[in-house]
């Protein structure tokens, strides 16, 4: 029995050796030669046991090895330390090679006499190609990192310490990694924006949102600022631990300095333009103001001169008028070229308007066109401002007449439609009106078609027109809602469509629907009248006609000389001009509610917009004449307070 036991432990020990297939383990004699073989050492290193047994081990070396005598040294090594242990290239049989790491133990007696040694190898020849081609993909990704220059790539521990700095950072920041390594990141911020954390904060968003970018001013080494685009990724363990941030930064001064300097240049260029298109501006309004102020002037002489014989001036004043009023068609063009033109917007019936139009586009277009309408049996009104849409469809037809020298037919035509948004860009979904001017011309090409409707664009030559027809006509239409679409072919005509909202009906009648109070009514009334206006020639010409209908006028030429004049004593009514130097229309207006409450004002003007806060007050619109006047005279006296009881008649105390 006491025999047994070692002998059956004996035997489990081999079988454990055995059945390893990981490891090689076998003994060696004193001398290096193989005395056992298992099935690890088998399985990795070729030989079975009757070929290598008996075999000296050092045939598992390499040449080189065996050369230096690595074997025996290894050897040498165990019995005097106790251990060897190395890695190194090893040889199976059919003389390929394997990584392995290697262990020699020395076996002593109980004595302490060396009866030979212990031999366990691992093949690592996988786990060693795994290391090799980490490294040299970290070789690869340090030597590219290292290698740019137009990036600064570094690294910051947890707290923004520089841990590691490249080429691209050394060039455009200054300096050399053993100046800057184990410093803090901060020191490439201004000053100002330290004291605001904004380091910090770039560290804080990356960690919390994995990524901060941003552009500002850095520092470099010397002190100069340079513009930067910054990234700062954070850097996690497996584990989601944080244990640094990548950082990339980017020169941008050079593109921020071009950049500027373009923009630059197309402010230039803009500025260039814009005087370019005020010099079209100019030179067309002067054409035409010139040609009407030839008139005014040329009809005003005559009459002078036929007043001093006795003679008939009617024509000659006829003339004047008729100039003035095509000055004024002319002035509300440029409003309406600039959006800025008043509109009375309300329900027009197109049918009826374009039938009364009929004599003045006969007169207007001559007798080498003829003109044809197209219209439905019925068609809902436009929300339009009927003058300003009749002024458009006259201007539209001049055009069409222009575009045919030689004369022709002009078509004027009218259709409703419900349109959807994704039809028509330009409009909102709902319903329309369509008024189209058409003519059998020569048609646009693409360039042309392209810019009619710019500003200050024509094709009729230098010195005949504005260049603001189509483009007055585009302002009406958008401002009432609508829109304005041109289509044309070379050589088959074109044609001009106004799309104009479909009005809603309106029960309520407006101030322009009452009746006109005549001249004589109100010139049995009189009123005392503050007359105020900066231009002497236009306040004389108000006061004229104020006292033409009977009225006590007064005149201020300012808002303050106005104040001053009311405070000596009280008027009924003050007509003011909103265009004054250092106070307003509306400004002394604001100021009359409160020194005279209730005391009315009207406002005159000739541009389109007043104050937000001025809308609601009554306003007339230059050029005006008489009997508008006096309309808006008794507008006054009937929209004034009840309980401000007018005096008519009284004479001021100043």
């Amino acid at each position: 029995m006491s025999t047994a036991a070692p002998e059956f432990s004996g035997n489990r020990f081999e079988l454990l050796v055995q059945s390893v297939t990981d490891y090689a383990i076998y003994m060696l004699s004193t001398n290096g030669t193989i005395v056992s073989w298992n099935a690890g050492a088998r399985r990795f290193k070729g030989y079975e046991a009757d070929e290598i047994v008996g075999q000296h081990f050092s045939r598992f070396y390499t040449p080189e090895d065996q050369a230096a005598g690595i074997p025996a040294l290894a050897l040498e090594t165990a019995e005097r330390d106790g251990r060897f242990e190395a890695e190194g290239w090893r040889v199976r049989k059919d003389g390929g090679r394997f990584w392995a790491s290697v262990v020699i133990d020395p076996i002593r007696d109980p004595g302490g006499t060396l009866i030979g040694f212990a031999k366990v190898t691992r093949d690592l020849t996988e786990r060693r190609a795994a290391e090799e081609a980490l490294k040299a993909s970290e070789e690869r990704f340090r030597l590219l990192v290292e290698s740019v220059t137009d990036y600064a790539i570094y690294m910051l521990d947890a707290v923004g310490t520089i841990t590691s700095w490249n080429a691209g950072a050394a060039r455009f920041k200054g300096y050399t990694a053993d100046e800057i390594l184990g410093q803090n990141f901060s020191r490439f911020y201004s000053e100002e924006d330290r004291m605001a954390g904004i380091p910090s904060r770039a560290l804080e968003t990356a960690s919390r949102e994995g990524r901060f970018e941003a552009e500002g001013w850095r520092i470099r080494k010397d002190g100069s600022r340079f513009w930067a685009n910054v990234v700062i990724d954070a850097i996690r363990s497996p584990m989601g631990e944080l244990i640094g941030f990548a950082k990339i930064t980017r020169d941008l001064t050079e593109r921020r300095e071009t950049q500027l300097a373009l923009e630059e240049a197309r402010e230039a260029i803009f500025q260039s333009q814009k005087m370019d298109a005020i010099g079209k501006l100019t030179g067309g309004v002067a054409h035409d103001f010139n040609n009407l102020l030839a008139v005014i002037v040329g009809s005003l002489d005559l009459a002078r001169q036929r007043l001093e014989t006795g003679g008939d001036i009617s024509r000659y004043i006829d003339n004047a008028m008729t100039a003035a009023d095509r000055g004024a068609t002319l002035t509300q063009r440029m409003l309406a070229f600039a959006r800025r033109q008043e509109l009375k917007l309300g329900s027009v019936d197109c049918i009826a308007l374009v039938r009364n139009m009929a004599g003045l586009l006969k007169s207007t277009l001559g007798s080498t066109v003829t003109i044809e309408t197209r219209f439905p049996l019925s068609l809902s009104s436009a929300h339009a401002d009927p003058a300003q849409l009749e002024l458009a469809l006259l201007n539209l037809a001049v055009n069409a007449r222009d575009a045919m020298p030689g004369g022709g037919r002009i078509i004027v035509e009218g259709a409703e439609a419900h349109l959807l948004a994704e039809q028509r860009p330009d409009l909102p979904t709902g319903h329309y009106v369509r008024l189209s001017v058409i003519d059998e011309g020569k048609g646009m090409d693409e360039d042309t078609l392209a810019r009619a409707r710019e500003p200050f664009f024509t094709t009729k030559g230098i010195g005949k027109g504005t260049g603001l027809g189509l483009s007055m006509v585009h302002g009406f239409a958008e401002q009432c809602g609508g829109s304005l679409i041109i289509s044309s072919e070379r050589g088959s005509g074109t044609t001009v469509s106004l799309w104009l909202p479909v009005a809603k009906e309106d029960a309520n009648a407006t101030d322009e629907e009452r009746p006109a109070p005549s001249i004589l009514t109100l010139s049995d009334q009189p009123l005392v009248i503050l007359a105020v206006d900066d231009d002497d020639l236009v306040l004389t010409n108000t006061a004229g006609m104020l006292e033409e209908l009977g009225h006590t006028v007064f005149q201020a030429g300012s808002g303050a000389d106005a104040l001053r004049m009311l405070a000596e004593g009280e008027v009924d009514l003050v007509i003011t001009d909103h265009a004054m130097p250092n106070m307003t229309g509306a400004q002394l207006a604001d100021a009359l509610d409160e020194t005279h409450p209730g005391l009315p004002v009207i406002i005159i003007t000739g541009y389109a917009e007043l104050p937000p806060h001025a809308t609601k007050r009554l306003r007339l619109d230059k050029p005006f004449k008489q009997a508008e006047l006096a309309r808006m005279l008794s507008i006054a006296r009937h929209d004034s307070s009840a309980e401000r009881v007018i005096p008519f008649g009284r004479s001021p105390d100043f």
